[in-house]
């Protein structure tokens, strides 16, 4: 399956998880319990030196799955990524350049927002999909519904201080279409390498409603 834009990511299921990867041995299991789970999206961190070849082993050993980049920050980031077999990015934040060089790579992009000016700038400049981030932290379910009035063609995946007991309270939203979390692989369980559990969790997070 050939995923063209973002949107398409999205609609894959309600909840993308937002791993943290130390181990590159964890990436191919960890990736394959959430697969099982029916969460086919996963956003690999780049916040360990593990990222660019979790990214990689998941690309080439787990049938299924969408692995994709977050955290990215900088344009190379994004060629890197790429180029080790990431299928979309996310950011933190929202920048000009690398919503273009996002565009020049072909691969589907997801900015982060957190105020109506950003959201406006991304519109602007063409964005229909984006990221609250830090969801919680910038007023949750209660902001995108509000940011729903003025910009009632954007579609959000919050991502921030979400977990399994207010995620339905965002997927609640007709401007939210899925939501970023990383409840799904609890570090205890990663390091304990509980993929049955794992497995469980993403099936009860494949399973909200949307």
């Amino acid at each position: 399956m050939v995923l063209q834009t973002i949107e398409e990511v999205m609609d894959l299921a309600p909840v993308i998880p937002v791993l943290t990867i130390e181990n590159i041995d964890h990436a191919v299991p960890l990736a394959s319990a959430l697969v099982r789970g029916g969460l086919r999206a996963i956003e690999i961190t780049l916040r360990t030196e593990a990222a660019l070849n979790a990214i990689s082993a998941i690309a080439s050993a787990v049938p299924g799955a969408v692995p994709g980049v977050g955290t990215v920050i900088g344009v190379e980031d994004l060629s890197l990524a790429k180029a080790a077999g990431a299928r979309f990015a996310v950011s933190p934040g929202y920048a000009a350049d690398l919503v273009a060089a996002a565009a020049d790579l072909g691969l589907p992009y997801l900015p982060g927002i957190a105020t109506a000016s950003e959201a406006m700038a991304a519109q602007r400049a063409g964005l229909r999909c984006l990221k609250l981030f830090p969801a919680e932290a910038m007023g949750g379910a209660k902001t995108l519904a509000a940011l729903a009035g003025p910009y009632p063609r954007l579609i959000f995946c919050p991502t921030g201080g979400i977990g399994r007991n207010n995620a339905g309270d965002y997927l609640a939203l007709g401007n939210v279409r899925c939501v970023g979390g990383s409840w799904v692989a609890p570090p205890d369980l990663v390091r304990g390498e509980d993929w049955d559990a794992i497995c469980e969790l993403a099936s009860l997070a494949a399973g909200l409603d949307r």
